[in-house]
């Protein structure tokens, strides 16, 4: 891993709505706190009993499943974005609306296992991408939403937008 990867993406290599994620990630190298998480929420997921997994903290608040897909929608977003910048095509890439991918998700039908194994597999390959990638790609950008961010970014607003919902999970779900 190179020391850009090591090096925390600075305010202008995203935009500033994803400062709350990005501020929660620890110092240290990306690569090695994303597979920490990986093992870390998975061990998580896997003590949700069957009887929270469709859990509601209140009406019209998402079921535990839903928060697990959330996050794992989220990744595939925000991993495709960083391969799309990464292999540097310029085009601008649409926003993603959260509450249109619940309501097209099938969370709820889904075994609590099915989407552990999905996480897991889509993390491990984010990993594997992420840590393919030398300091020049990580350097490049791209715009997403209608704002600009580096490669590098995606990394950190992975790992922080998964903690930001493992804590939202651990204080309203279990």
């Amino acid at each position: 891993m190179t020391d850009s990867a090591r090096r925390r993406p600075a305010p202008d290599e995203y935009f500033e709505y994803y400062d709350t994620y990005i501020r929660l990630v620890p110092d240290g190298d990306i690569i090695d706190i994303l597979k920490e998480q990986l093992a870390s929420s998975v061990a998580c997921f896997r003590t949700i009993p069957e009887e929270k997994t469709d859990f509601r903290y209140a009406p019209g608040k998402w079921s535990t499943k839903e928060v697990i897909g959330h996050m794992i929608d989220a990744e595939w977003v925000f991993t495709s974005r960083a391969l799309w910048f990464a292999r540097g095509d310029r085009q601008q890439l649409p926003g993603m609306d959260q509450d249109e991918f619940m309501a097209g998700a099938n969370f709820g039908e889904r075994e609590l296992s099915s989407l552990i194994e999905e996480y897991r597999h889509l993390r491990g390959a984010g990993i594997a991408l992420f840590g393919s990638f030398g300091e020049e790609i990580l350097d490049r950008a791209g715009n997403a939403s209608g704002h600009d961010f580096t490669v590098r970014s995606f990394a950190y607003i992975i790992a922080g937008h998964e903690r930001h919902h493992l804590q939202v999970l651990k204080e309203r779900y279990l």
